[in-house]
């Protein structure tokens, strides 16, 4: 969601307050456009994320609900390299977008952000994503770490889209969160970061 984390996928490096270095992207180049946009779903935390120390945000398309995104255009290669260093591969081999862009649904592997999701069009394009296998009610919710947390909230709100309470409150009803961030909570971890 946040460009700042997004430009270390692309461009390689160490994100700030994170364990691990990124190869970044055959192509280097920005994201022509980014925008928010709502999808049709959930998103929720489950999985101990070993970057962040917490649970990892997922989207489920087939689930009740709305998202909160940030769609970007870059590249079908650039694609392909941000979803390879998200699955702990070495970035440079193309995806076959055939099946996603004609089901909807790629499943790549086993491992979470190994699925490859045709969330909806944007102005004529897919809008294309990776998350797990399983759906929401399949994993057990795991909340998020408060630098994770931070993190998405900074990118939402980055966009100038959604104002401050929408996104707390957004964030704190996701599954995974809910009980364990509140509103409050989450307006007072964007004060202090």
């Amino acid at each position: 969601m946040h460009l700042d984390r997004l430009a270390h996928y692309i461009e390689g490096g160490r994100p700030p307050g994170v364990a691990r270095s990124y190869p970044g992207c055959r192509d280097r180049r920005p994201p022509a456009v980014s925008v928010p946009v709502e999808l049709r779903g959930a998103l929720y935390f489950a999985t101990r994320s070993s970057v962040w120390g917490g649970g990892r945000a997922f989207y489920d398309p087939g689930a009740d609900g709305r998202v909160f995104a940030r769609a970007h255009l870059v590249s079908a290669g650039q694609f392909a390299d941000i979803a390879a260093q998200e699955m702990y591969r070495e970035p440079g081999d193309d995806l076959d977008l055939g099946e996603v862009l004609s089901t909807g649904r790629a499943v790549l592997g086993e491992g979470r952000y190994e699925t490859l999701v045709c969330a909806g069009r944007h102005e004529g394009l897919p809008v294309l994503t990776f998350t797990a296998p399983w759906h929401l009610h399949e994993v057990t919710g795991l909340a998020p770490s408060a630098a994770y947390l931070r993190h998405l909230a900074k990118g939402l709100l980055e966009t100038g889209h959604w104002g401050m309470r929408e996104v707390t409150s957004y964030l704190a009803a996701c599954p995974g969160a809910t009980g364990l961030w509140t509103e409050r909570a989450i307006t007072e971890l964007l004060a202090e970061g």
